[in-house]
């Protein structure tokens, strides 16, 4: 068995499916079904469970998932390290982003990194934060850019930058002269409790700035009307701008946003209340020159 069959029993568990398997893989599905038959007549055991056209891992199949994985991470760390050794800086590297931090920081910065790294291939994902977690962990990335909190232990991290969270709203809003000027704060201070049976434009469970708010919001004891959920984060900020409902945002989402109308901005908390943008990737690995090179240049940005 070579490091390329045990890609292909990780591509089969991953999409369930030989046909999906096969293009990602570049084989045929007759060679691809043939070798896990193989395998399993060698194994003495089946490694998949047949349900129409899904392939399930058994239990055995998957303890031989979980060591293809370690298997070929390690083979692609080496390679990595051997690459640096050499000074090549020939490689892949996997990044992502949530889609709003995406839009405007990737055309910043892949062309500068592309500049300085061209033999370096440039493979890049979009999710929500929870999403680019399990990314990590699956070895499907290398790089997440996001904001803290970050759940999972065996992920580690670098600060990027500390943001702050804002409130936004309609210039017009009953609300948005009671802000109030403070010395430490960018930004008028607002009362959260003033937003008590307020309509508010909340981010969804899966959005980090969703876990930041509702604990801002219970800790003041607040009971918003909620009227709207939506990972959108651009298109919740145009609608609190344009008279319907509060949200919040980070400040640097809101930098990079082109409004049709200027909102009000607000800082909250005590006295405001700040995330961290951060670089992620799974604890223990070995990042590249590259690839600490491309974080340096996403810190530079922002």
């Amino acid at each position: 068995m070579d490091f390329r069959e045990l890609q292909y029993i990780v591509s089969i568990a991953k999409h369930q499916n030989i046909t999906r398997a096969s293009e990602e893989v570049f084989v045929t599905q007759p060679t691809l079904s043939k070798f896990v038959q193989t395998l399993e007549n060698y194994l003495g055991q089946p490694i998949f469970r047949r349900l129409g056209n899904k392939f399930l891992l058994t239990y055995a199949g998957e303890r031989y998932v979980e060591k293809a994985k370690l298997m070929l991470g390690i083979k692609r760390e080496l390679e990595q390290e051997l690459a640096d050794i050499m000074k090549e800086n020939i490689g892949e590297l996997k990044i992502a982003f949530p889609i709003m931090r995406g839009t405007y920081m990737l055309p910043h910065t892949l062309p500068e990194f592309s500049k300085e790294f061209p033999r370096v291939k440039i493979t890049v994902k979009e999710a929500n934060s929870s999403a680019l977690e399990a990314m990590i962990l699956e070895g499907e990335i290398d790089i997440a850019f996001f904001t803290l909190p970050i759940k999972h232990q065996d992920i580690t991290y670098e600060v990027i930058k500390d943001e702050e969270v804002v409130l936004v709203m309609n210039a017009s809003h009953p609300l948005a002269g009671n802000g109030i000027e403070k010395t430490d704060c960018n930004y008028p201070w607002f009362d959260i409790t003033q937003l008590k049976g307020e309509t508010l434009i909340l981010q969804r469970f899966d959005q980090r700035t969703r876990y930041i708010t509702d604990k801002v919001i219970h800790d003041a004891n607040v009971v918003p009307k909620v009227s709207l959920e939506i990972h959108n984060i651009l298109a919740s900020v145009e609608l609190a701008s344009g008279g319907y409902g509060i949200t919040f945002v980070t400040e640097t989402h809101l930098r990079h946003m082109h409004l049709s109308e200027k909102p009000a901005c607000f800082s909250f908390g005590n006295p405001k209340t700040m995330t961290c943008f951060v670089a992620a990737y799974r604890s223990g690995i070995y990042l590249p020159h590259y690839a600490q090179r491309y974080i340096q240049i996403v810190r530079d940005f922002t």
